[in-house]
């Protein structure tokens, strides 16, 4: 055997083994599962992320997504009861696959599960939806549950047939219409948002006028309680000048009392110091003394009497004034008659 027939033997064999270490090594990616096949049976040993050996050309396998993935569906056609075909242009579905249930699910539904339990779902229970509903409440009053309706449906149905497949969303487009019905579904939008223009401008002048008669309200409510703080004012300015006045004649009254009270006092003490006083011996001094204060004195044969002027008399002795007249004529008419005799005598001498 040559050389050149060594080197191509030699060639042969380590392509051969690298072919066969290409087919045999594999890698599966973080977030997938690595299902088997030997010979079309599909082993029971999955494996996860990582570097993988298997025979080959005899073991195959099929890399299953066990993150969150989205599927999405589109051009999805759909009659409404009055007969009008729609189509939603997308319809996009959130799911995750548990991992321990990845085997059973890729051995009932193959590793395209997604295409029957999802895709062949979306359209069976978007048909069931559209069937029983007019265009105006797929297109307008009911879309907004679309989404909310066909999760529901889904995932009551997975929960039967592949337990350990969740839905975590569904995203719903605006679904394509005829044009002449979507321009009289704009026509009537518009009227609606006239209407809501107009209901809206009909608020805004309520609002206004309310809130033009609670200010007026509020404006009232201000000067009628300034009018009641100042009438509180005045009632108060009132009720302190009566307490006022009523201390400054409390004062007064009792400043007048204690005053007659003196002066009734000081009467009572005279009245008791004149009656110790108004002795018959002090009544007999003071009648002399006013006899000898008298400025004017006639005697004569023809005046039986002497006229004395009223002024010669206090004022402290005028209560007995009639008593001590008497005793004063007759004191006078002894002392008259007594000098008439002197003087007799004195002639006949």
């Amino acid at each position: 055997m040559t050389m050149a027939h060594v080197g191509a033997v030699v060639a042969t064999v380590t392509g051969v083994i690298a072919l066969l270490l290409h087919s045999s090594i594999h890698k599966i990616e973080e977030g997938h599962l690595a299902v088997y096949y030997r010979g079309g049976a599909l082993l029971t040993t999955p494996n996860g992320p990582g570097f993988h050996i298997m025979l080959p050309f005899i073991t195959t396998y099929r890399s299953v997504q066990t993150t969150l993935q989205t599927d999405e569906i589109k051009n999805v056609p759909c009659g409404t009861s009055g007969g009008v075909m729609i189509y939603f242009d997308r319809i996009e579905v959130v799911n995750m696959l548990v991992p321990s249930a990845a085997v059973d699910i890729v051995r009932n539904y193959t590793a395209d599960y997604d295409k029957t339990l999802i895709f062949n779902k979306i359209h069976h229970e978007l048909n069931q939806f559209c069937s029983v509903h007019t265009l105006q409440e797929v297109y307008i009053e009911l879309f907004d549950i679309i989404d909310e309706n066909l999760k529901l449906a889904l995932q009551k149905d997975l929960n039967a047939m592949a337990p350990g497949l969740t839905i975590q969303a569904v995203r719903v487009t605006k679904p394509k219409i005829p044009e002449t019905i979507r321009r009289n579904f704009e026509l009537m939008e518009a009227e609606k948002t006239k209407l809501l223009v107009s209901a809206q401008t009909q608020k805004v002048v309520e609002k206004e006028a309310e809130t033009e008669r609670k200010k007026a309200i509020i404006e009232a409510q201000k000067v009628a309680q300034v009018s009641e703080i100042h009438f509180q004012q005045k009632m108060m300015e009132k009720e302190t000048e009566k307490k006022i006045s009523e201390i400054e004649d409390a004062a007064f009254l009792a400043k007048e009392k204690a005053r007659a009270d003196a002066e009734y006092y000081t009467a009572e003490k005279t009245a008791q110091a004149n009656a110790l006083k108004l002795t018959p011996e002090y009544l007999e001094l003071m009648k002399y003394q006013a006899i000898a204060a008298n400025s004017k004195v006639y005697f004569g044969q023809d005046i039986p009497d002497m006229f004395v002027d009223n002024n010669a008399f206090q004022p402290r002795i005028q209560d007995e004034e009639d008593t001590v007249s008497t005793d004063l004529l007759e004191s006078l008419g002894k002392a008259k008659k007594t000098k008439k005799a002197h003087r007799t005598d004195s002639k006949g001498g």
